[in-house]
């Protein structure tokens, strides 16, 4: 287990789901966690309790992304609630899922698409860079859609796509703080908010043959590569998209 004892981390988007498992692990790794949620308030007491039941420290902070001033609204309850820790890890993890193919988004559907999952990360780093310590990580979550060719996720892909660049860019401007920037795509994972998703019949079979692992993706598969990312023993890797599939769909099967 890496040790985070002493760190402070927000991650966004941690009411369920990914976010859920990241803000858990990193509690039970020693790191004071902000569990941010955007409307599932219930949700994201039931992060805070968990982490609380099992020893680790923890509050959340609401804010919806995608709004106007939802980074001042987020950082108003993260310093509140950090009374003047700086911090250590920010892991943004809040997306909004893909608005469909081609031929039915609306300008509205993509206009929040980028809202939610560009735009708010990208000015939610900005902001937090003065309260950032040197040495800190950033990790950003992106998606296998990146390097899949799905029609109905192409709005999707592309923020992914974007988040992906912005990693590469940051950490080439921010190492001269010791600062780490990498993100982490998963590919097919099943959390106990979306597991009716691969109840078709065959679906997860199907998504598990294509896998080199043979299996579908936990959360806290996804989670745990995260803690890594923000320990001390990943002080080495910036700028890198961390595959986290299981090797999904990577060619045919032997």
């Amino acid at each position: 287990m890496s040790d985070l004892t002493g760190r402070t981390a927000l991650v966004t988007g941690a009411s369920r789901g990914i976010g859920q498992a990241i803000a858990a692990r990193l509690a039970a790794n020693g790191a004071v966690v902000v569990v941010h949620y955007g409307k599932d308030k219930d949700g994201a007491t039931a992060t805070v309790d968990e982490i609380e039941r099992s020893g680790g420290t923890a509050f959340a902070v609401g804010a919806e992304l995608g709004v106007e001033d939802d980074v001042e609204t987020l950082f108003e309850g993260v310093e509140a609630g950090l009374a003047g820790q700086p911090l250590d890890i920010l892991v943004n993890n809040a997306a909004a899922v893909p608005a469909g193919p081609l031929g039915t988004t609306t300008r509205t559907e993509f206009d929040h698409l980028f809202a939610v999952n560009v735009r708010a990360p990208y000015f939610i780093i900005q902001r937090a860079l003065p309260v950032l310590r040197d040495g800190g990580r950033i990790i950003t979550m992106s998606s296998v859609a990146t390097r899949m060719a799905n029609p109905t996720q192409t709005s999707f892909a592309m923020t992914k796509g974007a988040v992906e660049t912005m990693t590469m860019t940051l950490a080439n401007e921010l190492g001269a703080r010791g600062i780490t920037v990498n993100a982490v795509a998963p590919g097919a994972t099943r959390t106990a908010t979306n597991g009716s998703s691969f109840e078709a019949p065959g679906l997860a079979d199907f998504i598990a043959a294509g896998t080199a692992l043979g299996r579908l993706g936990g959360a806290d598969d996804v989670a745990d590569i995260v803690a890594f990312l923000a320990s001390d023993a990943a002080r080495w890797i910036t700028g890198q998209v961390i595959d986290a599939t299981g090797g999904l769909f990577l060619g045919p099967r032997p």
